[in-house]
C-alpha cells in the first residue's frame, strides 16, 4: 500500500526534493505551501495533489490535515518542512529583531510544528502510527551567526520535537528531526560568501532529501546530512565555553 505523504514548505528547496524523494519510492504526495503555484508547481513534478497552507496558523494547517484524510484515509508521514531565517537587522546587537519578526519566527519554525502534531496526532494514537519528520536545521543543536531569532526558535523545535518523541514512542509513532548545515536553497543565496555554514560543506536539497529517507527508514531520530555536526555537537558539550569562543572567533571572520 502506498504510503501517504504531505509535505510542507513544499514549493522548493528541501521540500521540493521530499516530495519528489517520496514519490519515486512510491508514495502519494501532497505538497502543500503557502505559495500556491509553487506548491502546484511540485505536485505536478511529482505526481501529487498541491495544497495550500501557513504552518504559522493552526486552522490552516488541521484543515491541509484533516483534508488529506478526507482524501485518502490517512496520512503517514508528515514532513513540517517550512520554515524561515531572518537575520538580525544590526548585526552588532543580538536583541535588534522587531517584535514582528520574532513573531514570525516562532509561528512557523516553532508552532508550525506544534499546530500539526496537534491535528495528527488523534489519528495516530489510534492507529498506533505515524512519522513526524522535522526539518530543524543544525542551528537547533549548535547556532545561527547572524540571526537570534533562527536560533531560537531552532531550538526549540528541537526541543518539541524531542518531547513528541519521548511522548508518543510507546504509540507507535515516530518522530525524526533533520538538522543540516548550508543546503542550496533560497534561504541561503543571500548569504556573506564567509558564511560558516557555507564554507563547511553545501549539500544539494536532493541529498538532504535522501539523507532524511534513510534515516527515517532506519528510525533515527537525529537525522544529520552534515556528518562533521556530530562532532561539533560533542564539542559543544565537552566544553561550552571553549564552543561559544570559537563560535565567536567564526563570526569574527565571516565579518
Amino acid at each position: 500500500m502506498a504510503r501517504i505523504v504531505v509535505v510542507t514548505g513544499a514549493a522548493g528547496g528541501i521540500g521540493r526534493a521530499l516530495c519528489a524523494r517520496f514519490a519515486a519510492d512510491g508514495a502519494t504526495v501532497v505538497a502543500a505551501d503557502i505559495d500556491a503555484a509553487g506548491a502546484a508547481e511540485t505536485a505536478a513534478e511529482v505526481g501529487g495533489t498541491p495544497a495550500t497552507c501557513d504552518v504559522g496558523e493552526a486552522e490552516s494547517v488541521a484543515d491541509l490535515v484533516a483534508h488529506t484524510i478526507r482524501n485518502h484515509g490517512r496520512v503517514d508521514v508528515y514532513a513540517s518542512n517550512a520554515g524561515i531565517l531572518l537575520r538580525d537587522p544590526d548585526p552588532e546587537n543580538a536583541a535588534s529583531a522587531a517584535e514582528a519578526d520574532w513573531a514570525s519566527a516562532w509561528a512557523v519554525n516553532v508552532m508550525g510544528h506544534v499546530h500539526a502534531a496537534r491535528a495528527l496526532l488523534p489519528d495516530w494514537i489510534a492507529r498506533r502510527s505515524g512519522s513526524f519528520l522535522a526539518t530543524v536545521s543544525a542551528a537547533g543543536l549548535l547556532s545561527q551567526i547572524g540571526s537570534a531569532t533562527y536560533s531560537t526558535t531552532k531550538h526549540a523545535a528541537l526541543g518539541f520535537c524531542e518531547h513528541l518523541a519521548i511522548t508518543h514512542r510507546d504509540h507507535g509513532i515516530r518522530v525524526a528531526a533533520l538538522c543540516p548545515q548550508g543546503v542550496d536553497t533560497a534561504m541561503v543565496r543571500g548569504a556573506s560568501p564567509r558564511e560558516p555554514a557555507l564554507r563547511d560543506g553545501l549539500l544539494s536539497p536532493d541529498a538532504v532529501a535522501e539523507a532524511a529517507f534513510t534515516g527515517l527508514a532506519e528510525g533515527r531520530f537525529l537525522i544529520l546530512p552534515h556528518g562533521q555536526v556530530a562532532a561539533y555537537v560533542r564539542r559543544k558539550a565537552d566544553d561550552h565555553d571553549r564552543w561559544i569562543g570559537g563560535m565567536a572567533k567564526l563570526r569574527r571572520a565571516r565579518g
